[in-house]
């Protein structure tokens, strides 16, 4: 019976996890670094055989982040468990991906400058996903607050207005994707925009344009008269 290869077999100095400690995270190819997340193989398979399966079936990382759980466990090694492991270090990514520091001394005057800031923080998302921008009186954004997916429910003024109030925000500008592509508002879209907007006279801070992002396409509420 052959004996199935497995990273101990390797000399240590060679094996992913020591390589990582030793050069740093940089220094590992994507496949090794797949096999410091999924730990040890399966009985006659080892690790690293699995990893490579895994970039072979979705041919890059971009598609293996965007792959569901049942996807992902289709690939034999890769069970429940390891599964959400490869989701949610992939998630802690992208979290950090969107969490810069607030830009306090951005000035943002037009949808357009608005949907440079936001974009690269919205790409990523294959449900709609709401951002909102507070703002001091002079337009400078002095926090981001990513409040989760747009529905009635989570986009409620409660969370969307709790930063700006806590920032003491002048105004707000609201920033929600549309995977589609298309960016027409919905009826939903109009409607929470409705809600929010009333909520915010209420409190006294002002919705200055709300941006739906659409790929490379935008379209600004404020521009089409919708607020």
């Amino acid at each position: 019976m052959i004996k199935s290869f497995t990273i101990r077999d390797l000399p240590k100095e060679e094996r992913p996890r020591e390589r990582l400690v030793k050069f740093g995270e940089q220094a590992l190819s994507a496949q090794e670094l797949l096999q410091v997340i999924l730990g040890r193989g399966i009985a006659g398979e080892s690790v690293s055989v699995t990893a490579q399966k895994l970039l072979t079936q979705f041919g890059s990382l971009q598609k293996l982040a965007e792959a569901s759980i049942e996807e992902l466990s289709s690939i034999k090694g890769i069970g429940l468990a390891k599964a959400t492991q490869i989701k949610a270090v992939f998630e802690i990514g992208r979290r950090l991906s969107t969490q810069t520091p607030p830009y306090k001394n951005k000035e943002l005057t037009d949808p357009e400058k608005v949907c440079r800031l936001v974009k690269s923080k919205l790409k990523d998302y294959h449900k709609e996903h709401f951002y909102s921008i507070a703002l001091n009186s002079r337009n400078h954004s002095i926090a981001e607050i990513s409040v989760g997916s747009l529905s009635a429910s989570i986009a409620h003024p409660r969370e969307v207005f709790a930063e700006a109030i806590k920032n003491k925000a002048a105004s707000v500008i609201f920033a929600h994707n549309h995977p589609s592509g298309d960016p027409e508002p919905s009826e939903e879209d109009l409607e929470t925009t409705k809600r929010l907007v009333e909520a915010g006279k209420i409190m006294g801070i002002e919705v200055l344009d709300h941006i739906i992002v659409a790929g490379d396409k935008f379209l600004s509420f404020k521009e089409k008269g919708l607020l």
